[in-house]
């Protein structure tokens, strides 16, 4: 967290943990790339809650017709 501030300089957030400067920016640079599929995972539960939804809708309404008839 202390490498995605950048309150600090690098070298000194290695130096506090005992880490080599390289391995903070090589997590760092993971972290950032992975990031946004952390966020948007809440999208694909709710788009497949939605299409649930939906197939349940045209399943009724095809039941609704066939009756009808």
């Amino acid at each position: 967290m202390e490498a995605l501030k950048e309150q600090e300089k690098l070298s000194d957030i290695a130096q506090k943990y005992k880490l080599s400067p390289r391995q903070i920016s090589t997590w760092k640079r993971q972290f950032l790339d992975g990031a946004e599929g952390v966020f948007s995972t809440g999208k694909s539960v709710k788009s497949e809650e939605q299409n649930e939804k939906d197939q349940l809708l045209r399943t009724i309404g095809e039941l609704k017709l066939e009756n009808d008839f």
